[in-house]
């Protein structure tokens, strides 16, 4: 869940690995988020004599000797960076806790690698996105599962509205307001170039016609995700710093840095976007003390279209969401859920059938704790099904 303090519940962990006398690895999936982390870390962490450093592309070459050498010789406590700690040079004296944030920007082998760094450390990977329980059943079925479903105090919801393509001249003079009031705002769109296939409007010529013309006495920029990560820092750290008033981007800022002065999101056609997607977009704001909000321009009057715009005005609950979200589109590769070399579901129903789902959690769990290699002659045909079901990706 966005904003409930999963950065504080990894402080706390990797304090615990430290006091322990062991090192921790915190992977974020940009350099601007590895830096934000750091920047708490140390807040807290450096009066309690625990040394934590950054590792990123962007540094010199001569700092990044001096880390890995600090890092191998045990000086460094906690490393935090991108997927420049996966690198073969980088070596930890005693890795004892792996903290994967945003897990989703990362693929299982890069996850994979980071944990060879160290004798069978711990592993906590943290994730905004709400998913449906019964699809972490599956994704995390050897893992213990932790929810956060409370924001911290005085945290106030964001106010969502649902608004078709006619009512932009009125959405566009309350994001004027919002910014006129010292605010900053995100203008979220779903592709970067014109498509012949489809008359949505690009990042590229919206910032065009936003500049010129709709926000023109306004500071805006725009983000997307074929722009070089050097540049997309630069940008988001503008924003942050209040050198920008508007940002138009596409989905690129669902995973970034807090901005609490950015209090309004507008999201373009939302009609294109799961909604646990919007959820996950609607967190950017929402992270200061001021009222936020959240503007769904859609397109289209279908009853599913309808039921999903309804559902995001009525809860801030993502787990609600999530499972809404699996039940109105189907399970199909949620979230990209074919990445983890899951086959298809040809009968169940990850939505309908959680209950058996679980039961058959709680056997699978029985066999593998009293035959983990399944060598028993009354697991052999079990076996075999693994085998011709994932063939290369494992050995039995």
């Amino acid at each position: 869940m966005f904003g409930s303090g999963k950065t504080v519940i990894a402080m706390c962990a990797a304090y615990k690995a430290v006091k322990s006398g062991y090192q921790a690895a915190i992977m974020a999936p940009t350099a601007i988020l590895a830096t934000q982390h750091l920047e708490n870390f140390k807040n807290i962490l450096s009066e309690l004599n625990i040394n934590c450093e950054l590792l990123i592309s962007g540094i010199t070459k001569k700092e990044k000797t001096r880390i890995l050498e600090d890092l191998e010789s045990g000086k460094i406590d906690i490393l935090i960076g991108t997927h420049a700690i996966i690198e073969e040079n980088v070596k930890f004296k005693k890795l004892g806790l792996v903290v994967t944030d945003e897990q989703h920007r990362f693929g299982v082998r890069q996850r994979s690698k980071i944990v060879e760094k160290g004798e069978n450390p711990d592993v906590l990977i943290m994730t905004a996105t709400p998913i449906p329980r019964t699809l972490g059943l599956i994704l995390y079925g050897d893992m213990d599962i932790s929810i956060i479903d409370e924001l911290p105090p005085n945290r106030k919801p964001i106010e969502t509205f649902a608004v078709t393509k006619s009512k932009a001249e009125r959405v566009n003079n309350f994001v004027k307001k919002q910014v006129d009031e010292g605010r900053q705002a995100y203008i979220v769109c779903p592709l970067v170039e014109e498509s012949e296939e489809n008359d949505l409007k690009s990042v590229e010529e919206l910032y065009e016609k936003y500049k010129k013309d709709t926000f023109k006495d306004y500071k805006i920029e725009y983000l997307h995700g074929r722009m070089k990560p050097k540049e997309k820092d630069e940008i988001m750290q503008k924003f942050k710093e209040g050198k920008i008033d508007i940002l138009l981007s596409t989905t690129v800022i669902e995973v970034g840095v807090d901005v609490p002065n950015a209090n309004i999101m507008v999201i373009e056609d939302a009609q294109r976007f799961g909604l646990a997607q919007l959820h996950q977009l609607r967190g950017r704001v929402g992270r200061g003390e001021f009222k936020s909000y959240c503007v769904l321009r859609y397109e289209g009057n279908g009853e599913i279209v309808r039921k999903r715009m309804k559902v995001m005005c009525d809860t801030n609950d993502g787990f609600v969401i999530s499972e809404k979200d699996m039940e109105l589109r189907g399970t199909g590769d949620f979230f990209g859920t074919a990445q983890h070399g899951l086959p298809e579901f040809k009968i169940a129903n990850l939505f309908e059938d959680m209950k058996v789902l679980k039961n058959v959690q709680s056997v699978a769990i029985k066999i593998l704790q009293n035959d983990p290699t399944l060598s028993e002659p009354k697991n052999s045909l079990l076996k075999t099904l693994i085998q011709n079901k994932f063939k290369d990706r494992i050995e039995i």
